[in-house]
């Protein structure tokens, strides 16, 4: 679907925190083929220096790549005052991460959101921010929805047990929010927090509620479960078995980053955006063993291993996506199997992403 509202970031200063993230760093390219001024905001200490510059195309050198912490007041308000609108990316993201280290994730993800939306309530220039926030926020959703007595709902779930092994809920707007992990309750606090401050100045937000975002160029992290179609990949292609947590009965609405980017982008300006909260999702649920054997059907022959759930694992659902496509008019174009294939092409393509202690890991259980 076409958006003519998108002409509207042409010549204008745009601040990407966390712009040289997976997401961000995708967010700003998209900006910049629209003719924009993106400025990235980012430690750069999630990867390897050289991963950004090698993988997601981020020089640091680059003037418009401020190398700096967002709890930073002072960084943040020069960058904040010389920007047109404002997309709010940086996060301790990783839920595994958040979950050993809370003080971590409150640090950057309640101080450093205080601090940036400070600066923009301060700021007469910016003309909005977009929150990124998590569809984790939902936590398992909300048994009683399908709990109604009607025919409908019973045909539903009939039909949604035969092929997931249970209901798994759909999430809109509205569902109150359950988070379940020290990273989504970071996320719900920074929406509240976005609504409160902005509001109370009259200057315009959106926010936007993530689903599982997956994709090339998705590097994996030790010690996390996040990610799941690089997770899966990347051990695949080194012929290590598949880990299905729980069997692989949890669902996710996965959403290829260059939709989330081309989103978020359009949340920046669209009319009908402002002081909304909007689901980025696909509207289609799938499990976690589906996303396991699509990537088997690119390394035949990989093997899975069923293990126990792990700490903060939601069982999860899907997004109701009526909002987005009323407010963004725009849905997205990459389906997961699509994607899937895309991200073992590219995998093959790039074996630099493939990190040195994985590839141990590998060479130990064939030694």
């Amino acid at each position: 679907m076409s958006a003519t509202y998108l002409s509207e970031v042409a010549n204008r200063t745009v601040l990407v925190t966390g712009g040289a993230g997976l997401v961000g760093s995708r967010i700003t390219a998209q900006l910049a083929q629209l003719g924009a001024r993106p400025r990235v905001l980012c430690t750069l200490d999630a990867y390897p220096r050289h991963t950004y510059r090698d993988v997601f195309g981020i020089d640091p050198t680059d003037p418009n790549v401020i190398v700096a912490n967002i709890q930073k007041p002072d960084v943040v308000r020069e960058a904040v005052a010389e920007s047109d609108y404002v997309i709010h990316a940086a996060a301790l993201a990783d839920v595994a991460a958040c979950t050993r280290t809370p003080t971590a994730a409150i640090h950057t993800n309640i101080t450093g959101t205080q601090v940036l939306l400070d600066a923009v309530a301060a700021c007469d220039r910016v003309r909005r921010l977009v929150f990124v926030s998590s569809a984790s926020v939902y936590g398992n959703g909300n048994p009683e929805d399908w709990a109604r007595p009607c025919e409908e709902y019973r045909t539903v779930r009939k039909l949604l047990e035969s092929v997931y092994g249970r209901v798994p809920p759909q999430f809109h707007e509205q569902t109150p929010l359950r988070p379940m992990s020290v990273y989504a309750n970071t996320k719900a606090w920074g929406e509240t927090q976005t609504a409160l401050t902005l509001g109370a100045v009259d200057t315009s937000y959106t926010v936007v509620r993530y689903f599982s975002v997956y994709g090339e160029p998705q590097v994996i992290k030790e010690n996390s479960h996040s990610w799941v179609v690089a997770w899966f990949a990347t051990r695949a292609v080194l012929g290590l078995p598949l880990y299905l947590n729980g069997g692989g009965h949890q669902v996710r609405d996965l959403v290829h980053v260059e939709d989330i980017a081309a989103a978020t982008v359009r949340a920046l300006v669209a009319p009908r955006a402002h002081n909304e909260t909007v689901n980025i999702g696909t509207g289609t649920p799938t499990s976690i063993r589906t996303v396991a054997e699509l990537v088997a059907e690119q390394y035949p022959g990989t093997r899975f291993v069923e293990t126990p759930m792990p700490p903060g694992d939601l069982l999860g659902g899907y997004a109701s996506t009526h909002r987005m496509e009323t407010v963004l008019g725009w849905r997205p174009t990459i389906t997961v199997k699509d994607g899937v294939a895309r991200y073992a092409d590219w995998l093959d393509k790039t074996p630099e992403a493939i990190p040195a202690w994985l590839r141990a890991e590998s060479e130990a259980a064939t030694a």
